[in-house]
């Protein structure tokens, strides 16, 4: 038995949770196993070289130390045996008073070489020299009363350690993206079945139904889809058998008027036997159409330009004026019979409304795309439309011979909506007609184009 499916809502929840629970851990083991950071370690020495070159000092470690002149000293916080040690030195160094040097901020140790912190690389010298490390202020009194404050320089960038942690975060989330992709295509996974089968049921309509698992809104979501795609079958069952009942019954009263026109007077019973005839052929020609609608046949791969190829081949055999121009192979997933018959009512109409047919068929826009020309009159713009209705025929004759029974473009344009497609009618610039017939590409051909 297949366990409930979770909700979306939890899925989501539960991809957060892991991926932050797993970037916290990688912090934690970050911060555990790293050394600290070595202090910033300035000599006496450094210091003096700040002073003396009045702008800014290179340590020897490659730390920056800035100067600049101020009316008033630092804070004075000049107070332990190491800061004045320190205080001391740099006056000796200087050849100043003692009382000329102020070290200020509170955060600022001195230390003796031998007490200096772990993880420093200080130049080992005499174990009495004190050092100063850390964020400081230090003025030196000048003898036009200003203050040379010394202290270290901004740096921009990252410092080493700063780089090798974000190295190791690094690593961290790195290692954290493959679950979250897991989490993420597993919950994204449902929907593109689901998107899938919503484009085969455009292209294919008696497409099998979905079998999506996946959350609990996914999985809802798949069974009114396939509720909605078997509500659509049998509506459109029950109005083409509904159609075909009334085409087949109407035989019936069809018969019975032959019989009785036999006693009417000869000019009137040429005309009702026209007219009984025109209705016999579209009850035919509608019998037809319900027939293949309602006996669909398996989709398979085919190249629409062979089957283009074909049609206006057999069309010039008989003496027609057909031929082809451009015809890439096209690869489309489609009902053979029923494409054939596409293509062939087009044909004919480019034969009877015109003295000629010329096909092509190529790529467009990621479709397939087949259009048949004549050199005919063409058609109006606010006639296109109604050319699409069953039994409007865009020539007024009676005569079935030119204008027809009015069914073969609706029969084209069913059959391109019933394969995920649609057709279309213009009128040439240079005269006559271009329909144009677009269908999606095959399954295969579709990847490929893609990529």
């Amino acid at each position: 038995m297949r366990a409930p499916p979770t909700p979306l809502f939890l899925q989501a929840l539960g991809l957060v949770i892991a991926t932050l629970l797993a970037a916290q851990l990688a912090t934690i083991a970050v911060m555990v196993n790293l050394p600290p950071p070595p202090p910033e370690i300035y000599t006496v020495a450094d210091v003096a070289q700040a002073v003396h070159n009045k702008t800014q000092a290179q340590t020897r470690e490659g730390r920056a130390l800035a100067a600049h002149l101020a009316d008033k000293p630092p804070a004075a916080i000049t107070v332990g045996h190491r800061r004045l040690q320190f205080r001391d030195a740099l006056a000796q160094a200087l050849n100043v008073a003692p009382s000329e040097v102020v070290i200020s901020q509170p955060g600022t140790r001195i230390v003796a070489l031998g007490a200096q912190p772990r993880g420093s690389k200080a130049p080992v010298g005499d174990r009495d020299t004190p050092l100063l490390f850390g964020g400081f202020q230090l003025g030196v009194h000048q003898a036009d009363g200003h203050w040379l404050v010394i202290q270290p320089k901004s740096a921009f960038g990252i410092d080493p350690w700063q780089q090798r942690l974000l190295l190791v975060l690094a690593i961290a989330a790195l290692a954290v993206s493959p679950l979250a992709w897991w989490f993420a295509r597993r919950m994204a996974a449902p929907m593109a079945a689901l998107a899938a089968g919503a484009e085969r049921l455009g292209r294919d309509p008696s497409a099998p139904p979905l079998d999506i698992r996946g959350s609990a809104e996914v999985a809802a979501a798949g069974r009114a889809f396939n509720e909605m795609q078997e509500r659509l079958r049998r509506y459109v069952d029950v109005r083409t058998s509904m159609i075909g009942a009334i085409a087949h019954d109407l035989r019936t009263p069809l018969t019975r008027l032959r019989f009785r026109i036999e006693g009417a007077p000869e000019e009137l019973r040429a005309k009702l036997a026209a007219d009984i005839d025109q209705m016999d052929a579209m009850v035919s020609a509608t019998l037809a159409f319900v027939r293949d609608a309602s006996s669909p046949r398996e989709r398979v791969s085919l190249e629409i330009a062979s089957l283009v190829e074909t049609v206006l081949d057999d069309a010039a055999e008989t003496g027609a004026d057909c031929a082809t121009e451009t015809c890439d192979r096209v690869v489309v997933d489609g009902d053979p019979v029923a494409l054939r018959r596409l293509i062939t009512n087009l044909v004919d109409n480019a034969l009877k409304f015109g003295s000629r047919a010329r096909g092509r068929v190529f790529v467009e826009a990621g479709m397939a795309v087949v259009e048949i020309d004549d050199n005919g009159p063409g058609i109006a713009p606010d006639q296109v439309e109604r050319a699409f209705e069953p039994f409007h025929r865009l020539e007024t004759s009676r005569n079935r011979d030119t204008g027809g029974i009015g069914l073969g473009l609706a029969v084209v344009r069913a059959i391109a909506r019933g394969h995920g497609g649609d057709v279309s009618l213009a009128s040439r610039a240079g005269g006559g007609l271009r329909a144009r017939v677009t269908l999606p590409l095959g399954m295969a051909a579709a990847k490929v184009s893609a990529t």
